[in-house]
């Protein structure tokens, strides 16, 4: 059904999360999609499964991979957007100058942008689900930016550099200006985990470290928010095109102790072995591998527990929990 997953990859690619419908009964297997994800009904999980006494139905938020909007190309935003793209963030960078701004400059960008900071909502038309930092040269650049940035409904995470100083001239600047008291306070500023970074490459890491908090609902004050699961970008595009290949498609519903990967993870396996994406490897996946090759071929799906908990003690392993998945055909 490659069609629905087309439908998915537009609509993650449009910033927006879906919801995705699995129902397994006996005789088959349906999905739907929901381009509104508020139509979830999981609450605050990324999966959940429904049982009924005719089968199941899996209910699946997916989110896009989140954006990492850099404002500012100087010292810091080199190191921060070469690790960003490693932690699976889609990064964009944002400055006025042109010898800074430039894809020699950025190789890991998706997306670099030269223009005035005060042109900056206009040209990357924020989301929600933005992670946004503000690392200018200058707390005139970082006004331009936060007024940028927060006069609309404000990003999951902002976060400015500088000093405590520096900091509190913005704060009282944008307090002046309007802004609410309460925008402000979600402001993560000075920026980054404590973590007495010195370096460039240092305060890079003390600033995703803070960011990857946010994501997985870690922060103080935060909501413990279980975000949607990222789709895999390689896979998601190979599920949405016309491969013309049997395969299964294996999703992790749920784990219990220490399992590699989470629900929601995915991977194809092709009927000739060949895999796309991942659900922790070792000796939980080849065993899934095997039966998933055996689906693509014959068709159906099945639902199959995996106990890691022998073969870690045995192989030393740390891993060694219990997995379930759903195993379907037909993708």
């Amino acid at each position: 059904m490659p069609n629905i997953y087309r439908q998915l990859l537009d609509n993650l690619g449009k910033g927006r999360e879906a919801a995705l419908l699995t129902v397994c009964r006996p005789e088959g297997l349906t999905k739907t999609l929901c381009a509104d994800a508020g139509a979830f009904g999981g609450g605050e999980r990324a999966l959940r499964v429904a049982e009924d006494g005719e089968g199941f139905t899996v209910f699946e938020r997916l989110s896009p991979e989140s954006r990492l909007v850099i404002l500012g190309a100087g010292h810091v935003a080199v190191p921060l957007a070469a690790m960003g793209a490693m932690l699976r963030f889609e990064v964009v960078v944002f400055d006025d100058r042109p010898s800074f701004a430039n894809r020699e400059r950025f190789p890991a960008a998706r997306e670099v942008v030269c223009d005035y900071f005060e042109a900056a909502a206009g040209r990357l038309a924020f989301r929600k689900s933005d992670y946004v930092a503000v690392v200018t040269r200058g707390h005139k650049h970082d006004q331009d930016c936060l007024r940028a940035v927060l006069r609309g409904e404000p990003p999951r995470y902002v976060g400015m550099i500088g000093s405590k100083r520096r900091v509190r001239i913005v704060r009282e600047q944008l307090l002046g200006e309007g802004f609410a008291p309460e925008v402000l306070e979600n402001l993560h500023a000075p920026i980054g985990l404590a973590i007495g970074a010195v370096t460039p490459e240092e305060i890079a890491l003390s600033i995703l470290a803070e960011m990857v908090q946010t994501r997985r609902g870690q922060s103080p004050a935060g909501s413990g928010r279980d975000e949607g699961a990222f789709a895999d970008a390689e896979l998601l595009q190979w599920l949405a095109s016309d491969h013309g290949e049997k395969a299964a498609l294996v999703t992790v519903l749920s784990v219990k102790g220490s399992a590699p990967r989470g629900a929601g993870a995915k991977m194809a396996v092709l009927e000739d072995g060949r895999i796309i994406g991942s659900i922790g490897g070792g000796c939980a996946e080849a065993e899934v591998v095997r039966e998933a090759r055996r689906i693509a071929a014959q068709g159906g799906w099945r639902r199959k527990t995996v106990d890691m908990t022998d073969s870690a003690e045995e192989d030393g392993m740390v891993c060694g929990g219990v997995m379930e998945v759903l195993i379907e055909a037909g993708v």
